[in-house]
């Protein structure tokens, strides 16, 4: 039996060494389609569209966040640029003061070094093919417990749906076996009904018949019942394959609620109306739990 998937998950994971720490948490919740967020340091931009391609690997459906830090411990990454133009346009603009005030030119290399612009850091390019292969580690690592809570959460999800299902098949074989009770008793009522109306007069037993032909055609629930025996096998057979399988078991809820609704318009017992509103109930809880199925 392959793995089923919820699209709910959660996963974190963090590097740390000598010269950098990267953290990565990735939390998703349900959606149509693959839907990405990420929240990231600038330095980091150039590489969403690899991060999107590897979370692919990971998950086929969800609206999933990516959050990702970065702390530098080293100062390699930034260094001291010297603008000597800037310098000398101090100097210049200082000599000029000198002669046209005859005041003493003070400056030294100190004072000058202090001057706005003369010194400036700059961040270093940095590698980013090596900055690439650190982060995609620790997406991995994030990856890898995230797609195990979707698994252990999606183990859940299949072991109440076949437990749904199991009801369901239950309601089913009531509302089947019930009918010709039904059948049954409109008959016996129609017979009472027209011996007392007649008293003594002679029944006229091929009416009777005919009207319980009538009836039990129109309360007949033959087709919906195999229906939905089907859809519930079908569903079996589906959450046994696992993979990739959330849509199919949307569209055949829909239609186990389609021959339920039937079932329900037929009905004129109030055990099997019952059983009908019982059914229905189950079927909604599954709608809802495959709407978290991958």
């Amino acid at each position: 039996m392959s793995n089923i998937y919820s699209m709910t998950g959660f996963g974190r994971a963090e590097v740390q060494n000598e010269r950098q720490k990267i953290s990565v948490e990735l939390k998703s919740v349900n959606h149509r389609f693959l839907e990405f967020n990420i929240r990231a340091p600038k330095k980091f931009s150039p590489f969403e569209s690899k991060i999107r391609s590897l979370m692919k690997e990971y998950a086929r459906r969800g609206k999933i966040d990516i959050f990702i830090t970065y702390e530098d411990f080293t100062e390699a990454g930034v260094r001291l640029m010297y603008h000597p133009e800037i310098a000398k346009q101090y100097v210049d603009y200082a000599s000029q003061i000198e002669h046209s005030f005859a005041v003493p030119n003070d400056i030294t290399v100190n004072t000058l070094m202090n001057f706005p612009d003369v010194l400036t850091t700059e961040e270093q390019e940095m590698d980013e093919e090596t900055l690439w292969q650190d982060l995609a580690q620790v997406i991995r690592s994030a990856a890898e417990g995230f797609r195990h809570t979707r698994s252990s959460e999606g183990e859940n999800l299949r072991s109440d749906l076949l437990e749904k299902l199991d009801e369901m098949d239950a309601n089913v074989d009531k509302i089947k076996e019930r009918e010709p009770q039904i059948i049954e008793e409109y008959r016996q009522r129609l017979e009472d009904k027209t011996r007392e109306l007649l008293a003594d007069s002679q029944i006229d037993d091929s009416r009777i018949a005919a009207e319980v032909v009538l009836f039990a055609d129109k309360i007949c629930t033959d087709e919906e019942t195999v229906r939905l025996k089907s859809h519930i096998q079908s569903m079996r057979d589906t959450l046994a394959v696992g993979t990739d399988i959330g849509r199919k078991l949307d569209f055949l809820a829909q239609e186990m609620n389609r021959e339920a609704n039937t079932i329900l318009s037929k009905a004129n017992d109030l055990e099997t109306s019952n059983t009908g509103v019982e059914l229905k109930t189950e079927i909604e809880k599954i709608r809802e739990q495959v709407q978290n199925i991958e």
